[in-house]
């Protein structure tokens, strides 16, 4: 009963309180007529609400993401329905459903009379500005009687799932020498040799160097191929995520930890549908992800879902057990590295395999721009170590167009490829 009287509204409460003044007053002037209305007054809300107390429950509804898996930047809907079982009648019905802030606003939503013979559907959208593993709901109503005297608040829906990606950018290009050919794992990563160069041939590619069209080849064939003047080597690509808190500034959608995901959810899709089996790996070598080259849109949101799920590690170093690339071509996505860190990636590595970085001037991400100038130098001297050891380096900020950064990153490995075949 106390539980039923803590629903009333305003207006219940005003009537329940006038009731018990007319029935106060029927008692001091001896009027039968006003205890009679006295007892209605104060009977209607309270029959109201053990009514609404009782019947709450015959009120369902249910809700659908579209889609399930929606990148930052996207948008999506969500749709309700809301339907009454029963053929009493409904008052007012506020909704309200759970949106985190990175979600967009939290929608609510008005029914003023809700019919028993069909459902009411209602949509709003959804503005992901986060990637994450996001839960949507619950839905709670807020459920009036037709006379407004009495309301109760009920769960309708639990929570829902949404998986919100990092963006995607489109990339064009590999580095120098990738993917000539088809390998048993759909990869062909080329390997630099001495001595006669091996006659392998292909068809021309559009900025292909015409100084190696192979013309026996192209008479032959009625179409014009190319030299290939290294040895193919059948493998695939490993690209590797620093995430560690230490290593990166910002925060929010605007972070730099948010720019490196997306560069490296970027990558891998571009290596993986280019024909490259691609493992995914943090600073520390363990594997989120691997990927064939070939298959259709589930291996990509393999690699999506495990960088949606992604969270700051704790470390404060980068310590590898060996290669993370184990033998593989490296892209390496990194924050601020020290010194340690850098001889640590390096000793690992064998020279004869490419290795690549993309090191992300951290600094300026953050607001301090005495301490950023400072540390910017910081990052120099460690991308001067990683290409003192044969890697390809790129230094990007957070006004980088990934495209860009890409795109220099294949002329890195191409200008760096002699020291990166060379002896140790």
């Amino acid at each position: 009963m106390l539980r039923a009287l803590s629903g009333l509204t305003t207006r219940g409460r005003c009537l329940l309180a006038a009731g018990l003044a007319a029935a106060v007053c029927s008692f001091v002037l001896n009027e039968r007529d006003l205890l009679r209305v006295a007892v209605f007054v104060v009977a209607l809300p309270l029959l109201v609400a053990v009514f609404i107390s009782a019947t709450r429950l015959r009120i369902g509804a249910a809700r659908e993401l579209h889609p399930q898996r929606v990148a930052v930047g996207g948008a999506g809907e969500v749709q309700l329905e809301l339907w009454r079982s029963g053929r009493l009648p409904a008052g007012e019905i506020l909704l309200e459903d759970g949106v985190p802030y990175a979600l967009g606003s939290r929608p609510r939503f008005v029914v003023e009379r809700l019919p028993h013979d069909r459902r009411v559907a209602l949509r709003y959208p959804l503005q992901p500005v986060l990637r994450g593993i996001q839960q949507v709901g619950p839905l709670r109503a807020t459920i009036t009687d037709p006379f407004g005297l009495c309301e109760f608040e009920r769960e309708l829906i639990g929570h829902s799932r949404l998986v919100v990606v990092p963006r995607v950018v489109p990339l064009w290009g590999l580095p120098s020498g990738a993917g000539i050919g088809v390998g048993d794992d759909g990869t062909v990563r080329l390997h630099a040799g001495q001595g006669e160069p091996d006659v392998i041939v292909r068809q021309y590619r559009q900025g292909d160097d015409l100084r190696k069209v192979h013309w026996r080849s192209t008479a032959r064939r009625d179409e014009i191929m190319v030299r290939v003047e290294e040895r193919p080597w059948r493998g695939g690509t490993t690209v590797l995520l620093d995430h560690r808190a230490a290593a990166h500034h910002g925060s929010g959608p605007a972070a730099s930890l948010e720019w490196a995901v997306s560069f490296a959810a970027s990558a891998a899709l571009h290596l993986r549908r280019s024909g490259h089996r691609v493992r995914l790996v943090t600073e520390h070598g363990a594997t989120l992800a691997d990927a064939p080259g070939e298959g259709g849109d589930h291996y990509d949101n393999v690699l999506l879902d495990a960088l949606a799920a992604l969270q700051p590690a704790h470390q404060r170093d980068i310590t590898l057990a060996g290669d993370p690339a184990e033998g593989q071509e490296l892209i390496a996505v990194l924050g601020t590295v020290s010194t340690e860190a850098v001889h640590e990636l390096a000793q690992f590595r064998p020279r004869g395999i490419r290795s690549l970085a993309v090191l992300l001037d951290t600094p300026t991400w953050s607001a301090g721009v005495s301490a950023a100038e400072q540390r910017a130098a910081a990052t120099e001297d460690s991308a001067a170590l990683l290409r003192a050891a044969g890697w390809g380096v790129v230094v990007a900020g957070p006004g980088s167009p990934m495209p860009q950064v890409w795109a220099e990153l294949c002329r890195s490995g191409a200008r760096r490829g002699t020291l990166i075949g060379g002896p140790r």
